[in-house]
């Protein structure tokens, strides 16, 4: 099991009603440069074990799985060599729509109940290649929806149509959401906030998906330290990486 760290950083939203928008040269290049980090290492397992769909989940709440979801669909895509679909699993409690400025609806729930086609929930965005699909309205029983047969030939021609999907699940510990998709998905990264997640939990979370399902653990929260600490470590990278951030 492969354990990736990424250094703490809040949640931010763009404006209501605005497209989403994926700037990457506006992203900070240090928290950047972890994520393409951790795309290398995920990109070389999907390659190798045709890995198609990839789920981000954690124990309990507020580990960061969502902004890690996003970071990673958003960079997979950033390399021009995939085609990359984020989904919004959580219909519990969606927030990628909220997160990137988009409207909550029609989404994924509005599609599993009948009401509107696949093809019209499916957004795009204006990082070419990276396209989105929300979660939609929020609904009584999504275990029991996640479980049916109509969700599970929806992942199956999303197999066909993009090269990485990319669902963004709730929490393992309180709801039985990620383990009832857990036999349908090929891997699973694990978030782990510092500080924050119980180890029991934690461990529990992993039995219950199964170990042999989990691609890696992402630790996350560790604070950034000072632009001293990474150049006396990193040299004149950390320094090249930091100038061409700032001059952007």
């Amino acid at each position: 099991m492969k354990i990736f760290t990424l250094a703490s950083k809040k949640e931010e939203s763009v404006g209501k009603g605005q497209a989403p928008v994926f700037d990457m040269q506006k992203i900070d290049p240090f928290y950047n440069e972890l994520f393409k980090g951790l795309r290398a290492k995920i990109e070389y397992k999907i390659d190798m074990v045709e890995l198609r769909v990839l789920a981000v989940t954690s124990a309990v709440a507020g580990e960061g799985k969502t902004l890690t979801a996003i970071n990673l669909a958003a960079n997979m895509a950033a390399t021009g060599r995939k085609r990359v679909l984020l989904v919004d699993l959580d219909l519990r409690k969606a927030s990628i729509a909220r997160m990137l400025g988009m409207p909550k609806g029609p989404g994924l729930s509005e599609y599993l109940w009948g009401s509107i086609p696949k093809e019209e929930i499916i957004r795009n965005s204006t990082l070419p290649g990276l396209f989105i699909i929300p979660g939609g309205m929020t609904i009584s029983s999504p275990a029991d929806t996640l479980a049916g047969d109509k969700f599970r030939s929806f992942l199956k021609d999303l197999r066909t149509q993009f090269d990485l999907v990319v669902l963004d699940t709730p929490p393992v510990i309180p709801v039985p959401d990620a383990v009832t998709i857990a036999e349908q998905v090929d891997a699973f990264i694990m978030l782990f906030r510092l500080q924050h997640t119980p180890h029991h939990l934690f461990r529990q979370a992993l039995e219950e998906l199964g170990e042999r399902k989990i691609m890696g653990v992402v630790l996350n929260g560790e604070e950034k330290k000072s632009d001293k600490y990474y150049s006396r470590y990193y040299g004149k990278y950390y320094k090249s990486t930091h100038a061409e951030g700032s001059a952007r």
